[in-house]
Order: C-alpha cells, then structure tokens, then sequence
C-alpha cells in the first residue's frame, strides 16, 4: 500500500471539495489511483487529461508508490 497526496485543480476541485489530499491507495498506476478517485469524487470524464507524478508529466500507466505527490490536470478552457 501506498501513501500518496493527490493535488486537484479546476472542475476536480470543484467536485473533490478540496485541493488536495492524502490518502493509502493499492493503486499501482496513475491509471488505477484515478478511477479509485472518479468512483470517491464522481469526477466528469475529461478525455485530455494529463498527470504529473513529482512535478513530471508522466504515462497513465506510470506505477504510483509511496510518498509520490500526483496532479491530475485538466484541459484549460479559454475565452
């Protein structure tokens, strides 16, 4: 098990109700940690989504472990 903190921005935000968290996870991926907290948070599907593990842009199936800080990061709208 993994002890992670997860940073979220925009509508992820909105909809976790915090900017972050800590929180165990047996997720081994990016892929995995992400559909465990789109089932807790009901996240929107956002299909440009990116992820950071430790301030680098990283693969979904990049493994998660512990002490990592992770970002999701949603497409930026302008106008």
């Amino acid at each position: 098990m993994a002890r992670v903190r997860v940073e979220y921005f925009a509508v992820l935000r909105e909809r976790a109700g915090c900017r972050e968290e800590e929180l165990d996870t047996q997720a081994g991926s990016a892929r995995a940690l992400f559909a465990e907290l789109e089932a807790r948070h009901g996240f929107p599907r956002l299909p440009s989504l990116q992820v950071a593990i430790n301030e680098e842009f990283r693969d979904w199936d990049s493994p998660v472990s512990d002490g990592d800080t992770i970002v999701f990061i949603p497409p930026v709208a302008g106008g």
